[in-house]
């Protein structure tokens, strides 16, 4: 069976993870998920970016060597990666010699489109990335992301000849042969490609000393995004080994301020290099704190640990896989986050409580599990719509929690035991009938739930599905 992969994109390791890393492994594990409940082989990557004058000058700060800083940081990202309940078939780090190596080897294979030229213009060392006089001057001379002032750089470097593929990529784009979700920001790339200019891809070696050697020429260094991007194929074994089985791959998920170098850099490094272009793009937004956008400037920055401290981690998944939109920027609060906990321990946690604990008062035994079709569901998620998805399940949820109060089965029980079975038998049925697909969302809860209800004698949880930290 052909593997469907899905790859998130990879951070760099000069900082700590936080929300917005959180957003890109919770949809791809959650689209892996679903994609492995439709019966698919998934194939997800995740990584770190560890190249870079921003790492270097990291360690330096640290008094530490660059390598040990690199190591320490890629670790935080793969323990954070499983403290979120994700699991990925692949972790690449770039600096691991295959990468390197590799990235050579791609960087030779691209060698028609690239040439040497001296730029001198404006730079944003916080995106690792160059910018027009116009994005200069409609920014007020500073980066809106970092708050930093722009860079003015004169230098020789390589350059990847965009112009050689926007035809093709914009074609791609258009047909949605390359498809990028949502379709606004489909649009608003199509606008930014007309003036998209050749990209550098690679620094002076005087300049920025951590990085992989440019073929050829010594004196410079590999820039971040022929190293960086190549890493979604490398980790594949390309160009060494045959990736067909893998690549195209099914989705690409990025975060929105990444979005024009992976629909357009890398969709150029693809055709370069005579490779197929991903099927899908999904480009998600910012979790914002109070309505504004998390600074340490402003002080409100949350680290998603605070966040899985308050009350677990099927908290922190129910709230930012349906309350947070899976394109769109969402905002944070801890009223918020108070209220969908509620929401999460009152809607499911009692129902689970109260049917557990009804259905051992009736000795009824455990049922069989069974999955049915949903086409609505199904839809969402064919469409990335992960939390309208999940509206469907909830109002599953809802529906049952109606459906206790109205049949009442505990005053049944005393006039028609009989009857009072049936109902709670075709409630357990219908509850793990929607669990099947909570799982998607809400794994390890999934998974109690199904314990709860298909053992041979149902018991009710001992402590609280959802305890209140």
């Amino acid at each position: 069976m052909k593997e469907s992969y899905i790859t998130t994109a990879i951070p760099y390791v000069n900082g700590n993870p936080h929300l917005g890393h959180a957003m890109d492994y919770l949809l791809a594990d959650t689209l892996r998920r679903y994609m492995m409940y439709c019966g698919k082989k998934v194939r997800l990557q995740a990584g770190t970016d560890e190249h870079g004058s921003k790492i270097f000058k990291k360690a330096a700060e640290q008094g530490i060597p660059v390598q040990e800083f690199a190591d320490q940081n890629a670790q935080k990202f793969q323990d954070f990666i499983h403290s979120l309940g994700v699991e990925y078939t692949d972790f690449i780090r770039t600096t691991d010699p295959k990468h390197e190596r590799r990235c050579q080897k791609i960087w030779e294979k691209l060698a028609d489109h690239i040439y040497k030229d001296k730029y001198e213009g404006w730079y944003c060392e916080g995106c690792e990335a160059y910018v027009t006089d116009k994005e200069h001057d409609d920014n007020g001379g500073e980066c809106p992301d970092h708050k930093k002032p722009y860079i003015k750089l004169s230098e020789e470097n390589y350059y990847l000849r965009i112009s050689d593929f926007k035809d093709r990529i914009r074609e791609a784009i258009e047909t949605d042969e390359f498809k990028i979700t949502p379709s606004f920001r489909k649009k608003e790339f199509l606008n930014l490609l007309k003036d998209m200019p050749d990209v550098s891809i690679s620094r002076p070696k005087e300049q920025v000393e951590w990085g992989i050697p440019v073929p050829g020429d010594d004196s410079q260094v590999m820039y971040v995004w022929i190293d960086a991007l190549s890493n979604y194929i490398t980790i594949l074994g390309y160009p060494d080994e045959d990736i067909s089985d893998d690549w195209p791959a099914h989705t690409q998920i990025v975060g929105k301020d990444i979005l024009r170098f992976h629909a357009g850099i890398w969709p150029a490094m693809l055709l370069g290099l005579g490779l197929p272009l991903s099927h899908n793009l999904l480009a998600h937004g910012f979790i914002t704190v109070n309505g504004e956008k998390m600074s340490k400037s402003v002080g409100n920055v949350i680290a998603p640990e605070e966040i899985l401290a308050k009350h677990g981690l099927a908290a922190f998944r129910y709230f930012f896989l349906r309350h947070a939109s899976t394109t769109d920027d969402a905002d944070f609060t801890w009223d918020k986050y108070e209220a969908s906990y509620n929401e999460l321990a009152n809607d499911l946690g009692n129902l689970v409580q109260r049917l557990a604990t009804l259905c051992k008062k009736n000795t009824i035994a455990g049922q069989k599990a069974e999955q049915r079709a949903n086409a609505d569901f199904d839809a969402r998620m064919e469409k990335y719509e992960f939390n309208f998805a999940f509206d469907i399940l909830w109002d599953g949820i809802s529906e049952l929690n109606k459906r206790i109060d109205a049949e009442k089965p505990w005053a049944l029980a005393k006039t028609d035991p009989k009857k009072a079975k049936d109902v709670l038998i075709k409630l357990v049925v219908d509850l793990l009938a929607i669990n099947d697909r909570l799982a998607i969302f809400l794994p390890d809860t999934a998974a109690q739930i199904e314990e709860i209800f298909t053992s041979e004698a149902i018991q009710p949880p001992a402590t609280p599905l959802f305890p209140k930290n």
